[in-house]
């Protein structure tokens, strides 16, 4: 039978079980999708339950059937979400969605406790984001509203390191679930930042990503790793298989752009320009910039399509015309039409752009494709440091297949290497990526990051 590992990608929508071989590739897969619940304050939460107990079913399924042998399981999630536990492991609340409302006076008395907002959010690479995205503040937010639910709790857990116990028992923290804007990490001294333990919050100490735990699953004992942040998870094939100093742009609804290469320590101008920092597997700082890319070609692309009375798609099939894009950048030298006082422009830019300006579909497009590239470059510039060591940019996601994206990447960067990388399912590639040795035959040397020049 043929080893495989197991990874269970769970997103806020789909939830997926991959099985990936001895030379990382995808030999199962498999995608769900359950129906949200409402949690105690009846606010939309994924169903918890339903989650633990259809990842035991499939993990018995596939032991059962005997077609593989499976030796590892590993998790990759969302993040900014908590599990609170008793005494007993017994849960004793839902998995509250991040999306949900609370007080600003909860994060408000934090910042004036531990130094101000600027200095709070810059030692803790966290941007103030609102809701419960900083998951730190959930456990204030319990403590505070729901004290009798807090009391009991006797281990706090992040929600990649929840879905491990599930199968463990094992209360384990890890380095990219903290590290991703959560406030609890101070990125100067590396360690829980001291708020953790003035507040009363009791969370393990963080243990590296490549550890396992034994546990048995339906009569065969099975290596379990300790769950993964995605983002952190989407980095690691690179990590393991670049040869050389790197930036990825990962490129999707957001594009993030992380660079595990500057050193630098995030500053105030760089937070209110929506950079943060994430930590790799081995507590390495990942500088990154964040851009709603996706979300804003989204919906020029739809207002485009109406505009002009062609398909909302048209846009796959604009192709790269460098006479085109000089012309254009003639035209509006330095100008971008459709963002005119930067990203924050964006809805205002929705209502008073005049796209009669334009004689073609092509050319409107294109300029769009400009304008998003020209924010683009100036959200991967935040991540660079002084000392630029980095020889490659990694392009992946749904941009990586758009010509005139990749083209205008490659002459605002003409010292580096472009590479475009066709990586499926790169998050939980890294999941298992990072528990690899659990699989004695496992050959990294094998790892395909499907580049392109």
């Amino acid at each position: 039978m043929k080893q495989v590992i197991a990874v269970f990608d769970i997103g806020k929508t789909n939830k997926k079980i991959l099985l990936f071989d001895n030379n990382f590739k995808v030999v199962y897969q498999h995608e769900e999708k359950f129906p949200v619940v409402q949690d105690d304050d009846g606010f939309e939460c994924d169903d918890i339950d339903l989650i633990t107990a259809w990842i035991s079913k499939t993990l018995a399924e596939i032991i059962t059937n005997g077609e593989f042998d499976l030796v590892g399981v590993n998790f990759s999630t969302y993040g900014a979400s908590l599990m609170f536990l008793d005494e007993n492991g017994i849960t004793l609340t839902p998995v509250y969605n991040y999306l949900k409302e609370i007080s600003t006076s909860i994060t408000e008395e934090l910042f004036a406790e531990y130094g101000g907002k600027d200095e709070f959010c810059r030692k803790t690479a966290s941007p103030a984001l609102g809701l419960l995205l900083n998951s730190g503040i959930q456990t204030l937010w319990l403590k505070k509203e729901k004290p009798e639910v807090f009391n009991r709790a006797a281990s706090i857990l992040h929600f990649p390191q929840y879905l491990s116990y599930s199968l463990t028992n094992e209360i384990v923290s890890e380095p990219t679930s903290i590290g991703c804007h959560t406030f609890m990490w101070d990125f100067d001294k590396m360690q829980y930042h001291q708020w953790v333990a003035d507040k009363g919050i009791s969370l393990p100490a963080p243990i590296t990503n490549d550890m396992v735990f034994p546990a048995k699953i339906f009569k065969k004992e099975i290596q379990v790793g300790t769950g993964i942040h995605d983002s952190s998870a989407s980095l690691a094939p690179y990590l393991k298989a670049s040869s050389d100093k790197f930036i990825l742009v990962s490129t999707g609804t957001w594009c993030v752009n992380m660079n595990p290469f500057n050193p630098e320590p995030l500053t105030a101008v760089q937070l209110e320009q929506d950079c943060l920092c994430f930590l790799t597997p081995n507590k390495v700082q990942v500088k990154s910039s964040r851009l709603f890319m996706g979300h804003f070609h989204e919906v020029w692309a739809e207002k485009l399509a109406k505009h002009f009375e062609v398909s909302g798609d048209k846009f796959k099939s604009v192709r790269n015309d460098n006479e085109l894009v000089k012309i254009i950048s003639y035209q509006y030298p330095g100008k971008s039409v459709y963002f005119p006082n930067g990203k924050e422009s964006f809805e205002a830019g929705l209502e008073t752009v005049d796209l009669s300006i334009f004689d073609t579909y092509e050319a409107a497009y294109t300029k769009l494709m400009i304008d998003l590239t020209a924010l683009c470059v100036k959200a991967i510039h935040l991540v660079i440091p002084a000392n630029d060591e980095t020889e490659t940019l990694y392009i992946s996601g749904g941009f990586a297949r758009n010509e005139i994206f990749i083209n205008l990447l490659k002459e605002a960067f003409p010292a580096k290497k472009v590479l475009i990388s066709e990586i499926d399912n790169s998050s939980a590639l890294g999941a298992a990526l990072v528990i690899a040795d659990v699989l004695k035959d496992a050959d990294v040397s094998k790892l395909d990051l499907g580049l392109i020049g």
